[in-house]
């Protein structure tokens, strides 16, 4: 199995979900609505996004869509900005060098020192659309896999 960046954007509450599911998405960093996060789609990862499936949208994410989510809401300990000026002091890269690296599987977000692990995003501009956050993707809803088409979501919820 070929390796790939994955992102993954909690899209539902957990009011009246399992105590599995409630777990798992902790254990994803997914704590709230409108979080995503970017993951490699290694077979345990899957296993988890399966699992909560219902409660989020999930697809291959593209290298200058990670660039900006990164730069425009990506944040430090304190709720600082992450910036270029810190990530070229504090790892000596340049954003696209980093992005570069990052998708070869060379670096991992964790080693930017002080950085969050999740990105904080708004609901998405006009909406989730179509039929809603109650149907799966592939019938016209919007939880599930969504392959190449998660970069309009994540590009809308910027």
């Amino acid at each position: 199995m070929e390796r790939k960046r994955i992102a993954v954007i909690r899209i539902k509450g957990i009011v009246k979900a399992p105590r599995e599911v409630k777990d798992t998405l902790y254990l994803l960093r997914l704590r709230r609505t409108n979080t995503a996060i970017v993951i490699d789609n290694k077979p345990d990862f899957i296993g988890m996004i399966k699992k909560v499936e219902p409660w989020i949208a999930w697809g291959e994410i593209k290298p200058e869509v990670f660039k900006e989510l990164l730069l425009k809401r990506g944040r430090l300990e304190g709720n600082k900005r992450f910036t270029e000026e810190y990530l070229k002091k504090t790892l000596n890269l340049t954003i696209d060098e980093f992005v570069k690296k990052f998708f070869n599987f060379e670096i991992e977000l964790k080693d930017i020192p002080k950085l969050k692990p999740y990105f904080r995003l708004k609901p998405p501009s006009n909406g989730y659309g179509r039929k809603g956050i109650k149907k799966p993707y592939n019938l016209g809803g919007s939880y599930g896999y969504y392959g190449e088409n998660i970069n309009d979501l994540l590009l809308r919820m910027i």
